[in-house]
């Protein structure tokens, strides 16, 4: 049941940084993320693998929880 509460929350990811110089797995997790640009944003169900693809580049994003 938690699993299902979790997924309904939605977060909104904002690249601040550039990749430009960054290992090649940061730079993948980015585009994986769906981000291209400085200050570009999606929104991505809060799940257990998308707040592990932040961990990897939280150095270069911004999250916030938006209401789904």
């Amino acid at each position: 049941m938690g699993r299902w509460i979790m997924a309904e929350k939605k977060l909104k990811i904002t690249l601040v940084k550039s990749v430009s110089g960054r290992l090649e797995k940061q730079q993948r997790t980015v585009q994986a993320l769906g981000l291209k640009k400085i200050r570009s944003s999606v929104v991505r169900e809060d799940t257990p693998s998308v707040r592990g693809m932040i961990f990897v580049v939280k150095h270069l994003v911004q999250v916030e929880e938006v209401e789904a």
